[in-house]
């Protein structure tokens, strides 16, 4: 293990957290694709190994609910090497996760609701069909929240637990991949983010995700095809392997007219081209959300890895005045847009919580919706000013630690009421709106054992610098090294919230 940096306050291991020690599923997705490329390992040695840890450990974190075993073990019996021979961004059948908002061909997705428990997708969408043209097999759906949301619980398969402390929460929606790559069911999985929702799980469990800018990954059909704030990404348990599922997972499909042909670019072999960063900028709060002070402590001490990297840490951030209001009135029409008809006929089997979003957006004045923009423009051109002087910006990933399992959501920080039931994750919705890629990258750990992350945010299209840098931060912290672990004894798991 890595000596502890003299900027973590908190030991690194947490107590009574044992990583796993089981041949594959330790291993990276890096080392594994590297072994399945070379040919001493086959795409139907991974699922085994894959389906024996899911077995072994999920019926106490609940993260993959929806299994596809047969289809997986099926795809992998029937590979054929030479049609991946040539393909240098290829997972080789690594076997992969899939949110369960997002269609495996011939397996069911739910989006968390009974509304659609037990539809089943007649072919992939476009993010799940890149990257099983990419060598990826799906071998289960992760869990999320109703519809949307920052805690992973659903009235179809109930609860997700983090494996850090099985009675605290995952965070969400992504928050299934993220318990899954964090207790070794899966080297790889897929997120979407609109508000947070692959960043906040990511850094509750431990990982990193990757929020790339619009277009960069093909989306699914799920929201509106024209819409900007929603992207889909990677997750993973290292910067490395968050490069591989990129590399595998970008590209132009007709279903998304938003992404484009990037056939020419490696994002894995620009992780160690160039030189770190020259100057960061730092801020726990952005100036407009409420923090826990553990967590703010822990951000700042993490940004000690930076300075140790020779790198310059200012305080000299962006203006956000404005960005959250913005940011929930344009979620808002987003959210009536996509469910009002659905809304119109189940509204006894939606969620409070995601009525409450329609229904705002519903009475949305055009002014509101017209303000909004106009700030969203503001704020890009007051991004593009920014980065002139600095390389990338850092905040917190989360306004706190995991949360109990059983809280629905957070209704104050550090004494301040919020507002809403998405409030509490509103330093990610933050840089939503800026439109740049975002990576979440664990930096430490509270005082009770639960990971702590941070947010770096890079230049527009600017993916492969803000890796690079991110993994010279990841190796400089250490915690990447300690995944997987085997999940931590907590309350029993029940069905239902």
């Amino acid at each position: 293990m890595q000596k502890e940096s003299s900027a973590t306050p908190h030991p690194l291991m947490p107590p009574e957290v044992t990583t796993v020690d089981e041949g594959l599923c330790a291993l990276t997705a890096t080392a594994v694709v590297g072994h399945l490329r070379s040919g001493d390992l086959t795409p139907a040695e991974l699922v085994e190994a894959s389906i024996a840890r899911i077995e072994k450990v999920d019926s106490a974190v609940n993260a993959l609910p929806i299994k596809c075993f047969e289809r997986a073990l099926n795809l992998a019996r029937n590979w054929r090497v030479a049609d991946h021979a040539d393909n240098p961004k290829s997972l080789f059948g690594l076997p992969i996760a899939v949110k369960d908002y997002n269609h495996v061909g011939g397996v069911e997705t739910t989006y968390g609701s009974p509304i659609f428990a037990g539809d089943i997708a007649p072919s992939s969408d476009a993010t799940v069909r890149q990257l099983e043209l990419n060598g990826a097999i799906p071998i289960a759906k992760s869990n999320v929240p109703e519809w949307a949301g920052g805690n992973t619980f659903n009235p179809v398969f109930g609860a997700t637990r983090n494996p850090w402390d099985l009675r605290m929460s995952v965070g969400g929606s992504s928050g299934g991949s993220a318990a899954a790559l964090a207790s070794g069911s899966v080297w790889l999985a897929t997120g979407n983010d609109l508000g947070g929702s692959l960043r906040t799980p990511a850094a509750f469990n431990g990982i990193v995700g990757l929020r790339p800018g619009p277009g960069r990954v093909p989306r699914g059909t799920r929201l509106p095809a024209m819409d900007t704030l929603w992207v889909e990404g990677p997750m993973a348990r290292c910067i490395d392997d968050l490069a591989l599922m990129l590399d595998a997972g970008v590209g132009y499909q007709p279903d998304d007219p938003l992404s484009f042909d990037q056939s020419q670019i490696s994002f894995v072999a620009q992780l160690t081209q160039g030189d770190g960063p020259k100057r960061v900028a730092f801020s726990t709060d952005l100036g407009i959300v409420p923090m826990d002070p553990e967590v703010a402590a822990i951000c700042r001490a993490g940004m000690g890895h930076f300075t140790d990297m020779g790198t310059e840490v200012t305080d000299e951030i962006p203006d956000f005045t404005g960005v959250l209001e913005a940011f929930q009135s344009l979620r808002a029409v987003l959210f009536a847009t996509l469910m009002t008809p659905i809304l119109d006929t189940h509204r006894d089997q939606i969620a409070p919580e995601i009525i409450g979003n329609i229904e705002r957006g519903l009475q949305i004045e055009p002014a509101q919706i017209f303000a909004a923009e106009r700030l969203r423009i503001a704020l890009y051109h007051k991004v593009l000013s920014f980065f002139e002087t600095h390389d990338f910006l850092v905040c917190p990933a989360a306004s706190i630690a995991p949360f109990p399992v059983e809280q629905r959501y957070v209704t104050e920080i550090d004494g301040k009421p919020c507002a809403t039931y998405i409030d509490w994750f509103a330093i990610t919705f933050a840089l939503t709106m800026t439109a740049c890629p975002v990576v979440s990258v664990p930096c430490g750990f509270t005082a009770q054992g639960l990971p702590v992350g941070v947010q770096i945010m890079g230049k527009p299209r600017g993916e492969a610098a803000l890796l690079r840098a991110s993994r010279q931060f990841e190796q400089s912290v250490g915690i990447a090294r300690m995944l997987p672990i085997n999940p931590r004894a907590g309350a029993p798991l029940g069905r239902k919230v």
